[in-house]
């Protein structure tokens, strides 16, 4: 059985993730921050899948935790797939945030994205077989959110994507990587970040399900950039066409509605 490493694996897409891939008959390595959540998960797929799991407890927003998950993504049984899905956002403008809290999610956001993708590539080209799969934002191809780090970071993780994707070094090794790029998905994620999920409008809300079967199949399917739906295809042309002036004219300014 192919064995998969999914972040952030008890709450949001990683929870669909963890579901989906179980379903598709992955054995499964799951890493988040609560050991008590990694338990109850692993059960969970093992009662309604007979998936066997691994947890790795981890906060990878700190040094030790990313090392625990590298050593875990460098050992045996070997990780054919890798779903940097962890990630955070914030509800509350830049200034407002405080600056160990902007540092925190770019460690989390960036910093971890790029420590275990390093150690997945390190082995997966050198097998010459592998994914990797990274959950970015199509917040992040433009000025989508004003006064927030959360599109900066996720802008980083299409770069880089897109770099190692695309070069020599990852494609002569077979070795496949895909940026997801999801619009409003309804998970855990917004409200553990405090947004309002009043809006956007109902139509514009993705399923969380949907949007990890569309990933799985781009992936399988050697594509670089994953953009679940027609609406948030027609969105992210948009952010990456228009020009930079008209995008931030229409977007939206967190800091407006801020406490002063």
């Amino acid at each position: 059985m192919p064995t998969a490493l999914v972040t952030g694996a008890t709450a949001g897409l990683g929870r669909a993730f963890t579901r989906v891939l179980a379903e598709q008959g992955y054995d499964l390595v799951l890493v988040a921050r609560s050991d008590v959540d990694l338990k109850e998960r692993a059960e969970e797929l093992h009662a309604a899948y007979g998936t066997r799991t691994e947890i790795v407890p981890a906060d990878l927003t700190t040094d030790d935790g990313c090392a625990a998950v590298t050593a875990r993504i460098k050992a045996e049984p070997s990780i054919d797939l890798l779903v940097n899905n962890a990630g955070i956002g914030y509800e509350r403008p830049f200034l407002a945030t405080g600056i160990d809290a902007e540092e925190r999610l770019l460690d989390l956001n960036v910093r971890a994205v790029l420590r275990l993708t390093d150690a997945a590539l390190s082995v997966m080209t050198a097998r010459h077989s592998g994914a990797v799969l990274n959950v970015a934002s199509v917040a992040g191809l433009g000025p989508a959110w004003l006064s927030s780090t959360y599109p900066a970071s996720k802008a980083w993780i299409i770069a880089f994507t897109e770099s190692l994707a695309s070069s020599n070094q990852v494609r002569s090794a077979d070795v496949k990587m895909t940026a997801l790029l999801p619009g409003y998905t309804r998970t855990e994620f917004h409200q553990r970040a405090g947004i309002p999920t009043t809006f956007p409008p109902a139509w514009l809300w993705l399923d969380a399900e949907r949007v990890v079967r569309t990933a799985l199949n781009d992936l399988a399917a050697g594509k670089v950039l994953s953009v679940p739906s027609v609406r948030y295809k027609v969105a992210a042309w948009g952010l990456r066409h228009l020009p930079r002036s008209v995008s931030r004219l229409v977007a939206w300014d967190i800091s407006a509605a801020a406490p002063s």
